[in-house]
């Protein structure tokens, strides 16, 4: 994992930060749709100014 990516945990879930634009950068939904798939992330979360686009962090599960 790339130091410079921040983690951040929403709803008892992990994201590796994978970018951060200000919302103004994006006309309507449907282009930070094709921005997510176009860097390969998985989700995108919202906070007051930036859309976070995420790459979510899956838990290991034990196998015996």
């Amino acid at each position: 994992m790339n130091p410079a990516h921040r983690l951040y945990k929403h709803n008892d879930i992990l994201y590796k930060i994978i970018r951060e634009i200000p919302s103004h950068n994006f006309e309507n939904m449907d282009i930070v749709k094709e921005f997510r798939d176009y860097i390969g992330a998985d989700h995108v979360l919202q906070n007051q100014s930036h859309f976070l686009f995420c790459e979510t962090i899956q838990y290991a599960e034990i196998i015996e």
